[in-house]
């Protein structure tokens, strides 16, 4: 497959659009893969689905940890929200760093700051430290790590794809994250097995090793920061909630994108290890089988998403995945054993792959080039909604057990897409058409 290179086109940026140049812009693809035809994507891809290995192997250990050494369904649920507790402070700086700062030395600092905290865990564990306060100091550093680097990923995919392919290359971004979501679990839970908690903490220092590597090989286009992101710290915050509070397309699909985490997400993250402790009579190996029937639904998802082309009517689409995910996540909770349950899993995750595709793409074309960073580093403030979501999900399995919380949180997303549906003409509406032009700061 050859590769277009990095040669400026319409909608990529401000920057590259003031960039001289003298080469011919690529001839753009379409197709599935149509955005791997791009070398610099390609390694942000690699990078990225990297990450999201190291990330979810994370997820199952510290769960595991967590459940093994309280007990405690709350305690699940309390360490997810230390873990994007961060977010909270960090968001707007993080997106400011991102509108002034070069991705390459950001992207690789950020790296290197969660090798050091993965390894010093690992070693750590591997010496015999049992105790609960340090798994909740690293989930708080690692939040801290991952509140710019989930932005700056995003603000560079759109540094590297024109605007025509972004939808694509979202899709397969978000496919290379539910492969690893599939991937990442079953290999959390056999490295438990095989060579204990620390071995996965080495796997993860191991990973972002890779991904710093990954990082000084991509060729980021030339970009010219505008002269509104020098201004003061406050002011360029407020720009950035302004700008949300004033468009309404980013708007809805800021509040469209809190479904996730508040209702779906909590299901995934917080209530496995209690489905495979005490509803399926498993282990780690359980664990691991579930979590995975959900990334190999959400990899159909992704190729389903980035397939659809130019197919006008996403805001349909998002609110019919939005409704499927309830239902398939329903179905699951009535379930009578681990074999029937895993099927609907991987539907559920399937439909969440679509409606998560969807909105980041829709809600992303909204947003203008010189303001990327700031507004997305807002939007990722959704990320601490979901630790609310994991406490309500673990307290109330705690209280009524895993199947009913599962069911009632289904109940709510299914509500919420019908209401959507008959209330808001800005989602039912919605054509792709009218994010193809460059979205502008007015």
């Amino acid at each position: 497959m050859s590769s277009p290179g990095r040669d400026p086109a319409p909608g990529v940026s401000a920057a590259l659009a003031d960039a001289p140049t003298t080469m011919a812009p690529p001839v753009e693809r379409n197709g599935t893969f149509a955005a791997l035809a791009i070398r610099d994507f390609r390694l942000l891809l690699i990078g990225t689905t990297l990450s999201n290995a190291a990330q979810w192997i994370q997820q199952v250990t510290l769960g595991w940890l967590v459940y093994e050494w309280t007990g405690s369904g709350t305690a699940l649920g309390t360490i997810n929200l230390v873990r994007s507790g961060p977010a909270l402070l960090l968001a707007p700086l993080a997106g400011i760093a991102i509108d002034r700062i070069d991705r390459r030395p950001l992207m690789v600092a950020t790296q290197g700051f969660l090798f050091v905290i993965s390894l010093g865990l690992g070693v750590a564990l591997a010496i015999g430290f049992a105790d609960v306060r340090l798994l909740f100091l690293f989930a708080l550093l690692g939040g801290a790590a991952q509140t710019v680097d989930l932005p700056l990923r995003q603000t560079a995919t759109f540094d590297l794809v024109p605007r025509s392919q972004a939808p694509n290359a979202v899709a397969l971004v978000q496919t290379g994250w539910s492969l690893m979501r599939s991937l990442g679990p079953a290999l959390g839970g056999a490295l438990i097995l095989w060579f204990g908690p620390s071995g996965n903490f080495f796997i993860q220092a191991s990973a972002y090793g890779l991904i710093a590597l990954a990082a000084l090989a991509i060729r980021f286009p030339p970009r010219r920061v505008l002269p509104g992101a020098r201004a003061g710290v406050w002011r360029n915050m407020a720009d950035g909630f302004r700008f949300i509070a004033g468009n309404r397309v980013t708007r809805t699909f800021v509040m469209m994108g809190w479904v996730l985490p508040l209702v779906i997400i909590p299901i995934f993250s917080a209530l496995p290890p209690i489905y495979a402790k005490d509803v399926f009579g498993g282990g780690p190996e359980t664990l691991g089988i579930l979590m995975s029937a959900v990334g190999v639904g959400g990899i159909v998802g992704g190729f389903i998403t980035a397939s659809l082309g130019r197919l006008e009517r996403r805001g349909v689409i998002q609110l019919v995945a939005l409704a499927g995910t309830s239902v398939s996540l329903g179905a699951f909770a009535l379930s009578p054993d681990l074999l029937t349950a895993l099927p609907l899993l991987a539907l559920s995750g399937a439909f969440e792959m679509v409606y998560l595709t969807t909105n980041q793409t829709l809600l992303q074309l909204s947003i203008p080039d010189e303001m990327r960073g700031r507004v997305t580093s807002i939007v990722s403030l959704s990320m601490v909604l979901a630790p609310v979501g994991a406490i309500f999900a673990g307290t109330g399995s705690d209280l009524v057990g895993p199947r009913a919380i599962t069911a009632v949180l289904s109940v709510i997303g299914l509500v919420i897409a019908v209401a959507v549906f008959i209330g808001s003409s800005t989602v039912r509406e919605y054509r792709l058409s009218q994010g193809m032009a460059p979205a502008r700061h007015c």
